[in-house]
């Protein structure tokens, strides 16, 4: 028995009700102490393998499974998920769904204390954990006080307060800020500096994984192996496939290859902003950067904003969450709110939507109190789309879930049903239009929830992180469909932590941190105000990492959109 070892033979999972496998044959092996990363476009069953390898799927998770799953040469099948978790542990994609105590270091002892370890050895484990991921000061809270971000770092002391050999971590990063996101990759180094863990890593965010893994596993549609290797041999010269596939790359790596393309030797390909940004300035010469393309927003002092927010206070079990927010969200815009976790965010946007409804007289959509509308009259002026969708299905298919807003605008059910099944077609849907929203993928989920705030044409909408979970293609499909509704008139108000994603389609930004708005303004000013991020607790897009300390290059000192690189057309088209 080697420690640490994993090896997947033929492995096929169809959940119940699906009629497809999903992986499907898929096989490989992972090498004891390394870092595996595990790609695949949304569907193609990424977090089901993850899940079979600890013995959820099939025990607690319905499904059929075929094939062999050895976790240190043993065979799982018929094995308890209780008796694997002493060699796997796993960090779920939404953390929530494995918080099941009251208290902080409760949650981080509670594994621990199941493997009936003495008491002293439990509490030396739990403290080391959570000095690791930065929770030990508060240990004594619940762990509903915490961020999004901060359920995540516990999530993953958890998973360290087992010791166990293999780690399986599935979007680990999904819902924190930038610091949350060096602070878990910092834990995340030592463990490989360490050579003790096996880990493998499902990660949509690569800049930040990058450095970390010695080997990466592509999946196709279908879920099966089409593409095994070091990271420097998919990234470059397995691209093409992976853009076919729609697969997320490094931003490096996409800038990298539109500069190769424009005629700039970069070689070997760059993966990290720092290598992008070394690579530049050894060139004698490089094209210089293509004029920003981007109307500008500007308030009409004369004109009703489509969105005033006036002195906003929101109070919360005593704690005082927004200190007095005024912004204003004219026609047309397309605003970004960044932030760290924990700054206010997600509470600013829930009461611009009126889904926590505001104190009156403090938000207003078309000059009307949204305090004071009733659910028919908000929802056709107001989308909303959720950070967790299921925090918004309320029906029992996909389909209903669509057509429940149209039916409170009491629509013929002829239109209802004609914008449904538009609506499926263009999230790709229409196979799951009858199934239970909750049995939906995680990427499937996000796209239903889209669509519901989509479906009823609101004049504005709101978003919160609504590229969570998706793979590149169908996240630039949904970011190419904001900006599209936008040009067309659409208000957009979005938040994510992705600031790559705020510099490429935000019109504006503005920053929140500690429940106050420290800054608003144009794109290119607010996210070239290192001041102003680093107050926050942000670090600039990592196209502005990556050309910041130019020096012979300075031109490009202030770039920070994909859409600024020199590239043919052609090659964005195939890039998105």
């Amino acid at each position: 028995m080697t420690s640490g070892s994993v090896e997947v033979r033929d492995v096929r999972i169809r959940h119940d009700e699906n009629e497809y496998w999903a992986p499907n044959g898929t096989s490989f092996s992972l090498t004891p102490g390394t870092v595996t990363l595990l790609l695949g476009p949304s569907g193609s069953g990424k977090s089901t393998l993850a899940l079979s390898l600890n013995g959820l799927v099939p025990d607690a998770i319905a499904a059929d499974i075929e094939g062999t799953v050895l976790i240190e040469g043993k065979d799982i099948a018929g094995r308890a998920p209780g008796q694997i978790s002493e060699r796997v542990s796993m960090v779920f994609q939404d953390p929530e769904a494995q918080i099941v105590t009251s208290t902080i270091l409760d949650e981080v002892c509670f594994g621990p204390e199941n493997l009936q370890l003495p008491v002293d050895a439990v509490l030396a484990r739990a403290e080391r954990a959570l000095r690791q991921v930065g929770l030990w000061e508060r240990r004594a809270e619940t762990p509903d006080r915490l961020s999004g971000g901060g359920k995540q770092r516990l999530a993953i002391a958890a998973a360290l307060a087992m010791a166990t050999p293999i780690l399986v971590l599935d979007e680990p990063t999904a819902n924190l800020d930038p610091a949350g996101i060096a602070e878990v990759y910092s834990v995340l180094k030592d463990l490989v500096e360490t050579g003790g863990h096996t880990v493998l890593l499902i990660e949509h965010n690569l800049d930040a994984a990058i450095d970390l893994v010695d080997r990466v596993i592509v999946l196709d549609g279908q879920g099966r192996v089409t593409l095994d290797g070091t990271p420097r041999e998919i990234f470059d010269a397995g691209h093409q496939t992976l853009l076919r596939l729609g697969v997320w790359l490094p931003i490096a790596a996409i800038a990298g290859l539109r500069l190769r393309r424009a005629g700039l030797p970069l070689d070997p390909l760059p993966l990290t902003p720092h290598e992008l940004g070394a690579a530049l300035d050894a060139l004698p010469s490089v094209p210089d950067p293509v004029p920003a393309d981007r109307h500008a927003i500007v308030a009409d002092p004369d004109v009703t904003p489509l969105l005033d927010v006036r002195a906003l206070r929101v109070v919360r079990r005593r704690d005082e969450l927004l200190h007095g927010v005024s912004l204003s969200v004219p026609r047309g815009d397309f605003l970004a709110v960044v932030g760290p976790n924990g700054a206010g965010k997600t509470t600013l946007i829930q009461a611009m939507a009126g889904v926590v409804r505001p104190p009156r007289g403090q938000v207003f959509v078309q000059g009307k109190d949204v305090s004071r509308m009733d659910v028919r009259d908000l929802t056709a002026q107001v989308g909303f789309v959720f950070q967790n969708p299921e925090h918004q299905f309320i029906t029992g298919t996909v389909a209903d879930e669509l057509a429940h807003g149209l039916r409170l605008q009491r629509l013929p059910e002829s239109e209802i049903t004609e914008r449904v099944d538009a609506m499926l077609e263009r999230f790709g849907l229409t196979a799951q239009r009858d199934r239970h929203p909750y049995l939906l993928s995680g990427g499937q989920k996000r796209r239903l929830s889209v669509g519901t705030a989509l479906i009823t044409g609101a004049p504005l909408l709101v978003l919160d992180e609504p590229t969570f979970g998706q793979d590149r293609s169908r996240a630039a499909e949904l970011l190419a469909l904001l900006r599209d509704l936008n040009r067309q008139g659409t208000t957009i108000v979005v938040v994510s932590h992705d600031l790559q994603l705020v510099a490429d389609y935000a019109n504006r930004v503005a920053v929140v941190a500690d429940g106050s708005l420290l800054g608003i303004g144009p794109s290119e000013e607010i996210l070239a105000d290192t001041d102003l991020l680093q107050r926050a607790g942000l670090l600039p897009p990592p196209l502005a990492q990556a050309f910041a300390g130019l020096e012979h290059h300075p031109i490009w000192r202030s770039v920070a959109r994909l859409d600024q690189l020199p590239g043919a057309e052609g090659w964005r088209n195939r890039e998105h």
